[in-house]
């Protein structure tokens, strides 16, 4: 049977400092991120300077906020019984969400905007297909935890996982579904989706950003009923795939509202 190996090592320690795949894969993820808005904001005749400014405001405070959103949705990890409430802030042991990172990196982004008398939905709209693309090249760190996987498979690109990241009970079960490459696949192609659209169809005032959030929440929806890794359920779904489906609904509603008061002739 054909399947796709996992990587034997995660972290590599340069003397007592460990280097981590995932964090370097973030860091990969942020820097494209910035390439590919800073080229989408200087082809609307912005000032190339600006994206670097506002990400100084947009990083840390999406960082953050993924890490709020991870601790408030699984909150039994760290203050059930038995549990060391600092672990909360101990980030470098994984657990972080894209959905706070958006929410965390869009307030940074607007306190940014705000200072530099910049419209937030017009940067949204340079920044989305990069957001899109980081999110693909971040998803890989997931391969190298070995983590966040979907139910057993057979199917030729199935994922190889370690007996001991194994879910309990299943230690026998080799294969499962590789949700981060489904992932990380449905992220590129809506980051072209994007792009094209917005020529297409002429986006503007938030608009590509809008059709990015529901493009992606609407593969998330799907990714996240294959995932079997513990997680919070809400009227017996995942409370990611709740979110998905408000984000998508919220996104969808706002392209209908602002597409009927768009300009006919721009």
């Amino acid at each position: 049977m054909t399947a796709i190996p996992s990587p034997t090592q995660a972290v590599w320690h340069l003397g007592p400092f460990p280097i981590r795949a995932y964090a370097l894969l973030m860091l990969l993820a942020v820097l494209v991120g910035i390439w590919v808005t800073r080229r989408r904001w200087v082809a609307r005749g912005g000032d190339p300077g600006v994206v670097e400014d506002i990400a100084i405001w947009a990083v840390p405070l999406g960082l953050v906020g993924a890490r709020i959103y991870h601790v408030a949705t699984d909150w039994q990890q760290y203050f059930g019984p038995g549990d060391d409430p600092l672990r909360a802030f101990a980030i470098w042991e994984g657990g972080i969400s894209i959905w706070g990172a958006v929410a965390g990196g869009a307030v940074g982004a607007w306190l940014a905007c705000r200072r530099r008398g910049i419209a937030l939905r017009d940067f949204a709209d340079a920044v989305a297909p990069g957001i899109a693309l980081g999110q693909a090249i971040a998803r890989w760190g997931n391969w190298f935890n070995q983590e966040l996987y979907g139910g057993p498979t057979t199917l030729p690109w199935a994922l190889e996982i370690d007996p001991a990241h194994r879910p309990p009970g299943m230690e026998s079960t080799a294969t499962y579904h590789p949700t981060f490459l489904y992932e990380s696949l449905w992220n590129l192609g809506v980051a072209g989706f994007v792009i094209w659209a917005e020529r297409r169809f002429r986006l503007d005032r938030g608009r590509t950003f809008a059709l990015y959030a529901a493009a992606y929440s609407a593969g998330r929806a799907w990714i996240e009923w294959l995932r079997i890794d513990p997680a919070p359920h809400v009227l017996g779904l995942r409370l990611n795939n709740w979110t998905a489906l408000l984000v998508c609904t919220a996104a969808v509603a706002y392209l209908v509202a602002a597409g009927k008061t768009a300009p006919a002739d721009r």
